[in-house]
């Protein structure tokens, strides 16, 4: 044709006669497309749906994936729902259509293409709309349910004081161990963790053996059973008990134990309670530490509870630089200074009468101060291991900790902690005690301040830190800035926009 020298003749559509390049099919592409439309069969409307607890999407058959607005991995959960419908064709392209992310819509542009009469390829863009309809995933409905869980980590301390209750609390908030518990349960002598699997509770024992000396035992019940497809069913429950000992108690141990630890005293004083019990003999220094396994081979106990302690006021003192070591004797506090001191108790200031006794705490304590202790003299001891002492190894009076102005102390604290979510029972007028107690052991014992996680009270004004003659305090180095930071949900990077 001398009108198309360059191109090849062209021909008329069979269907509407418009002058076309040549193709198979013979047609225009407007005809092509009035006679075959290679979507049918691919739905153009969907559901997906979303729990707006966890602000998770459902992945069929029960998978909750995390997805943010038009990203791509919600792009590839709508093109799942229509795979088996796009097998028949060869999908080009697809992206999200903007829509306002509370119109519960999701529009995608895909183009796909097929061919059609006699191998002619026909190109196609459709949009598909999905629903986005609400639904509960297990994890949130077992959570809003609280009585619906599978695991039971049941944590119990015989003692009358919470202290280490307080200590494990923040130790949990530093590691984030609460973060799977469906519900934290608090009773008279422990608390109660629910899990939704065996596998949680199993990680939450072993952290707490790791974390506190204790023993732990496992039991499981039988919920319903499957003879088809042999499948059961159980609820497991952990019990996990703590030694009843806590900071400042004044225990008494058995004989042979005293011996295998370097012959200490039998009344020593609990300093500290982390992974293993520390203990020190005030007439010697003498440390040791007793792990869970050793104290239930060799039990003892507390032979006073914290409403027992008196107030003493030191009459006179003599720091002891030199002691000589006994046989076999094992190591000695070097934090600690060794000290005589005569004491008078408080309520007995009318009265000439003194108490004798050798002390751990000849570094912090001078002539006039208060100091807390326990009066072995005046008591019964009802213990199986004291009864058997001779009275000449028993002291007189054991002195705990210096005793400072509680009221002072409080005003003054410019740092505070964080508490676990629980259900609790009805309000003990003791807890508020037994929390300040744990508070001052924090401002007192470094040791156990590193575990835990202090955060800066920006209500109270900051003072300064050099005052010497006052109670201890946290220094603001080892704060941390309560930070809260918010972030929207369905924030993150995702796929461009179509408009």
């Amino acid at each position: 044709c001398p009108s198309f020298p360059l191109s090849p003749c062209p021909s008329l559509c069979c269907q509407c006669g418009v002058p076309i390049p040549p193709n198979p099919a013979n047609m225009c592409v407007g005809c092509l497309r009035a006679q075959v439309d290679i979507t049918e069969g691919i739905p153009k409307q969907g559901t997906v749906h979303f729990c707006k607890q966890c602000e998770r999407y459902l992945q069929p058959p029960g998978t909750w994936i995390q997805c943010s607005l038009e990203s791509r991995e919600l792009l590839a959960l709508c093109l799942k729902k229509i795979k088996a419908s796009l097998s028949k064709v060869r999908l080009i392209d697809a992206g999200f259509i903007w829509t306002e992310p509370h119109s519960k819509r999701l529009k995608l542009k895909l183009t796909v293409q097929k061919e059609v009469i006699n191998g002619a390829v026909l190109q196609q863009v459709f949009v598909v709309e999905y629903i986005v309809q609400s639904q509960m995933c297990e994890d949130c409905h077992r959570i809003e349910a609280k009585d619906f869980w599978k695991a039971v980590v049941q944590v119990r301390q015989k003692t009358l004081h919470k202290k280490t209750f307080y200590y494990l609390e923040q130790l949990i908030l530093k590691h984030k161990l609460h973060q799977n518990t469906l519900r934290i349960k608090e009773i008279h002598d422990g608390l109660d963790f629910y899990y939704s699997s065996k596998q949680q509770a199993q990680k939450m024992v072993d952290f707490l053996q790791c974390t506190v000396p204790s023993r732990s035992k496992s039991s499981q019940r039988l919920i319903s059973h499957d003879i088809h497809s042999n499948v059961y069913n159980y609820k497991s429950t952990f019990s996990v008990e703590i030694v009843p000992i806590c900071k400042d108690n004044v225990v008494c141990l058995s004989p042979k134990l005293a011996q295998s630890l370097g012959n200490m005293s039998q009344i020593c004083v609990c300093i500290r309670v982390t992974s293993t019990i520390h203990l020190i003999d005030p007439r010697t220094l003498q440390i040791a530490e007793i792990d869970g396994n050793t104290y239930w081979r060799h039990p003892f106990n507390s032979l006073f509870h914290p409403k027992q302690l008196e107030e003493f006021i030191i009459m006179d003192i003599n720091r002891v630089h030199e002691k000589k070591k006994g046989a076999g004797a094992g190591a000695r506090s070097n934090k600690h200074t060794l000290a005589e001191a005569w004491v008078r108790k408080t309520s007995e200031l009318d009265t000439d009468h003194q108490y004798f006794c050798c002390t751990h705490l000849g570094h912090i304590l001078n002539p006039g101060d208060l100091v807390l202790g326990f009066d072995l003299a005046n008591c019964n001891l009802n213990d199986e291991f004291a009864n058997k002492m001779n009275p000449h190894n028993i002291p007189d009076v054991v002195l705990i900790k210096k005793s400072y102005d509680r009221t002072k102390r409080q005003r003054r604290r410019n740092w505070k902690l964080k508490e676990l979510e629980r259900d609790r029972e009805a309000p003990d007028t003791d807890d508020e005690r037994q929390y300040q107690d744990f508070l001052e052991d924090l401002e007192e014992d470094e040791a156990i301040r590193k575990n835990v996680n202090i955060y800066r009270n920006a209500d109270i004004p900051v003072e300064s830190d050099t005052d010497e003659d006052g109670p201890p305090r946290i220094s603001l180095a080892e704060m941390l800035e309560d930070l809260h930071i918010s972030q929207d949900a369905t924030g993150g990077e995702g796929a461009e926009m179509l408009t």
